[in-house]
């Protein structure tokens, strides 16, 4: 069996706990309950005819002053950086801790617009719109509460860490 580390990282408030409980457990609480350090969460997936384990690492939410702890990064085959399409600030968050990344480590970098089931907010902008599409490796938009595009999007990361 394959081990990759994923570390998912993003503002406070935007959905990463949840991704990670309905993709593991399969389950969606309202309870909003703040991560702090780090929770690692492990789940097994068939991937291109390898067994390989996922070890989930749900970083405290990064606010613009205090950054995040790079050492959290060593040894992870890829990062998914969630933003909440709900809430703009947390894109342009999200943009700079993908920044933050890349000066960091080399390695895919995922943009995931959670909260599809809820309305965009009314200045919510795209990656592409913003020309920023280039610093991720791919997109995608996600429910954690509907379980919408989370199995889809972690295979995919899988897929990629995989592959790196």
């Amino acid at each position: 069996m394959i081990q990759k580390k994923i570390c998912m990282l993003g503002a406070s408030a935007v959905g990463k706990t949840s991704l990670v409980k309905q993709f593991v457990e399969g389950i969606f609480s309202d309870r909003y309950l703040t991560s702090i350090g780090v929770k690692i969460d492990k789940k097994i997936l068939e991937v291109e005819d390898s067994t390989v384990q996922l070890m989930l690492w749900d970083i405290e939410g990064v606010d613009r002053y205090a950054g995040f702890n790079p050492k959290y990064l060593r040894g992870a085959s890829a990062a998914i950086i969630v933003v909440d399409q709900t809430r703009t600030q947390s894109f342009l968050e999200g943009v700079e801790i993908c920044r933050l990344v890349k000066l960091e480590k080399e390695m895919p970098i995922f943009l995931v617009s959670n909260k599809s089931d809820l309305p965009k907010s009314g200045t919510w902008d795209s990656a592409a719109d913003c020309g920023v599409a280039s610093l991720f490796e791919r997109s995608f938009n996600t429910s954690a509460k509907t379980g919408d595009g989370v199995e889809d999007m972690f295979h995919n990361v899988a897929k990629a860490a995989l592959n790196k």
